[in-house]
């Protein structure tokens, strides 16, 4: 494949990233504009209200002001004035990197990866730029700045991943003295340095997706467990059949969002549903909240056995810990190893905690007018208490496989690394 066949194929691959995010709101938005408004309203409007939501779901701040007439139906202190809109509906998110993996994948099987990157990133960053220019509107506004730049870094992101993880890695020549010299300056760092930070690195990510793992499922069994509760709330919406499927839909984009949450609970913070409320392990407060069927599920009162949840990322930390110890011995085989151990529990904890935060960054912050400027987890609050749980559980788990291990395979591991 030529350089032009390349370049060409990489931006197809951006374009197709772009529109089925678009599309999978602006399909659905397309069929209620033919049956419920009969095509009287202009279809623009429903392109802008596709990319709004495809913009919200990459963490991008929209400004966004209610009819007079709606603020007024919905009776919310703060209605009638402007009010952002910043917290993600991280579906969309997780969707483009999932594409985005798979871009840098088949992009890495050309003779030309860095070209092919690079037309992919560009041409994801260009179309990102003119959809946010075509959705700016006096009542929804999205961020300009945002909008060109979030959704194209997190698909930068997902597609040099996915290039990396190719199992037909590129023979691009402009792309291996890179390759090279990190590799190098990777290799010039002391052993037991290199193994602490892949300890730490692997660790910390294994206990930041066990935490965010058991908060799915939570999710799940809170939902099959309030089914009565979700189905009346969506009773009382009125809503019909294309309606339903709407919110349907809106509510799967935020799944990962509600993850977020669930493994905010787990740790301990908890997350709030509006300005002075809270849900923890140790109780719930819970104000007037918004008539979203998904919020049904969510636990009301004090909870007997809520404290329970805080062992998971004790555990997860623990077992991060543990099972990577025989590797970070063979690394530090000759060489003392308390200092070391210390600074792969610290620093397991401080990527754990750093992730966990990050994705709360995202997964909160204002959702509607009034009290639902605060919604979601607080992400500094989550990052210390998962840094704190996650990083004093890891060391406990070195420290425990350090004193299982026998003195055969402490051996072993020095005469393999001893000069021959």
């Amino acid at each position: 494949m030529n350089r032009t066949l390349t370049a060409l194929f990489a931006a197809f691959e951006a374009a197709l990233v772009v529109a089925i995010g678009i599309g999978i709101s602006l399909a659905p938005l397309t069929v209620l504009w033919g049956t419920q408004f009969g095509f009287q309203v202009d279809w623009i409007v429903f392109w802008r209200a596709a990319v709004d939501v495809w913009l919200v779901g990459h963490g991008v701040d929209m400004i966004v002001a209610l009819d007079p007439a709606v603020a007024a139906g919905l009776g919310l202190p703060g209605a009638d004035a402007a009010f952002p809109i910043t917290i993600a509906a991280l579906g969309f998110a997780v969707l483009t990197i999932v594409l985005g993996l798979r871009a840098g994948r088949r992009v890495a099987e050309t003779k030309y990866l860095l070209l092919g990157e690079l037309v992919a990133i560009g041409t994801f960053g260009l179309l990102s730029v003119a959809v946010t220019l075509s959705a700016l509107h006096p009542l929804a506004r999205p961020s300009i700045a945002q909008g060109a730049l979030t959704p194209t870094l997190i698909f930068a992101a997902a597609v040099v991943i996915g290039s990396l993880r190719s199992h037909r890695p590129s023979t691009d020549a402009a792309i291996r003295p890179i390759r090279g010299a990190i590799t190098a300056r990777l290799r010039s760092l002391p052993l037991a340095l290199r193994a602490t930070l892949a300890t730490a690195l692997r660790g910390g990510l294994a206990a930041a997706t066990a935490v965010l793992g058991v908060g799915a499922v939570l999710l799940g069994v809170l939902l099959a467990a309030n089914y009565a509760n979700v189905v009346r709330l969506y009773e009382g919406l009125h809503s019909e059949a294309l309606g339903g499927l709407a919110i349907t839909l809106a509510q799967l984009a935020f799944v990962p969002t509600f993850v977020i949450w669930a493994a905010s609970w787990l740790v301990g913070p908890g997350f709030a549903i509006g300005v002075g409320s809270s849900v923890s392990p140790l109780g719930s407060s819970l104000g007037p909240i918004p008539a979203i069927p998904i919020l049904g599920a969510l636990p009301n009162g004090d909870l007997g056995f809520g404290f329970l949840g805080l062992l998971v990322p004790i555990v997860g930390g623990f077992l991060a810990g543990a099972l990577l110890w025989p590797r970070l011995a063979r690394s530090l085989a000759g060489v003392p190893a308390v200092r070391w151990i210390v600074a792969s529990g610290l620093g397991i904890g401080a990527v754990g905690g750093l992730i966990l935060g990050l994705l709360a960054l995202a997964g909160s912050g204002a959702a509607g007018p009034g009290r639902l400027a605060q919604v979601g987890p607080d992400p500094l609050s989550l990052g210390l208490w998962a840094a704190l749980e996650i990083g004093l559980a890891a060391f406990l788990g070195l420290v425990a496989a350090s004193k299982r291990a026998p003195a055969r395979e402490v051996a072993e591991a020095v005469a393999a690394t001893a000069p021959r």
